[in-house]
């Protein structure tokens, strides 16, 4: 049976890697974000990263500015979608130090590592990232900035587990783990986070999260992020989900929060931000990639939006 939230993340094409083996004692505070240097050679120009931390044993307080404070313990998977600055401490009050400061090289190229802390409790983790070599991917901006996936639970903690572990000791006896693998791992890691995340909550606002819980909604969400480009219809999108037209304008209004045609333009308008922004693309190249048909048509459609030319959007970003 197909899984839509599987099918919409795989449009991502996302990969990965663990690079570092981490031990602390407490008590202890550090201060960490993920940079391409990290995820070096197994993604060589990343531009869209996902630090995560997978939690052996112990327990931590995580924080991003302006968020709440997250508890997290061993069986504990932490994902920062948007890769934010963020403070790991084993209480509240102590003053964190740069991780980075801390990373002891592995001698062999394998796994580095953190040993780090006072006489206290024990908290091991391995610290990896999910990556992408492609800029324009809206959909991590519509994902929260922390998410915890809790391996205690579900069916695919073993696989999880036993993946991690097996990346990890191929790092640390001096080899690169199977991109498949790691491609796979990749994936189920956030898929199962954001399941997760979705199905905790009740009172999800609408939005493609809440539109995934319904089969059907789902699968059309689906086709609309593994292709932007595509120039489908809402009478063809109710046609391959299976419901009359009418029907499926109302149902995926009410959970998705706006028509399926305003929310495909959204998000290539949405996907063509991100690309003036950080990639050298013209723009009718840009235009091209998220389904117009012509430069001036997706410059109309722009402007609309945004109150600005794609030029002079791009120009007052640097």
């Amino acid at each position: 049976m197909s899984d839509p939230l599987a099918d919409v993340l795989r449009s991502l094409r996302l990969t990965g890697g663990v690079f570092l083996d981490v031990r602390l004692t407490a008590p202890w505070c550090v201060i960490s974000q993920l940079t391409a240097e990290d995820c070096r050679p197994l993604l060589t120009q990343p531009a869209q990263l996902i630090f995560y931390h997978v939690v052996l044993n112990g327990e931590f307080v995580l924080n991003v500015e302006g968020e709440a404070p997250v508890s997290v313990r061993g069986g504990d998977i932490v994902l920062l979608p948007r890769n934010d600055t963020h403070t790991l401490a084993s209480a509240t009050g102590l003053n964190p130090i740069p991780a980075r400061s801390l990373v002891q090289p592995s001698a062999d190229g394998g796994l580095a590592r953190v040993v780090h802390g006072g006489p206290g409790a024990l908290t091991h983790m391995v610290c990896g990232f999910l990556g992408s070599e492609q800029s324009h991917t809206p959909l991590l901006s519509m994902l929260p900035r922390v998410l915890k996936l809790e391996m205690r639970e579900g069916t695919s903690r073993e696989w999880i587990e036993a993946s991690v572990k097996f990346a990890a000791k191929e790092l640390s006896d001096g080899q690169l783990p199977s991109s498949s693998v790691m491609a796979r791992l990749s994936e189920v890691l956030l898929v199962e986070a954001v399941r997760q995340y979705a199905n905790g909550r009740g009172d999800l606002e609408a939005g493609w999260l809440k539109g995934l819980r319904d089969p059907q909604v789902g699968r059309a969400l689906a086709m609309i992020h593994c292709d932007l480009s595509r120039p489908s219809t809402a009478t063809e999108l109710a046609r391959e989900v299976g419901m009359s037209r009418s029907v499926f304008l109302e149902r995926f209004t009410a959970l998705v929060g706006m028509p399926p045609m305003r929310y495909r333009t959204a998000c290539r308008l949405q996907s063509a931000q991100i690309q003036l922004r950080e990639s050298q693309r013209s723009i009718a190249q840009i235009a091209h990639s998220v389904g117009y048909e012509s430069e001036e048509a997706f410059s109309r459609a722009f402007k609309r939006a945004f109150a600005h030319s794609p030029s002079t959007w791009r120009e007052a970003r640097g």
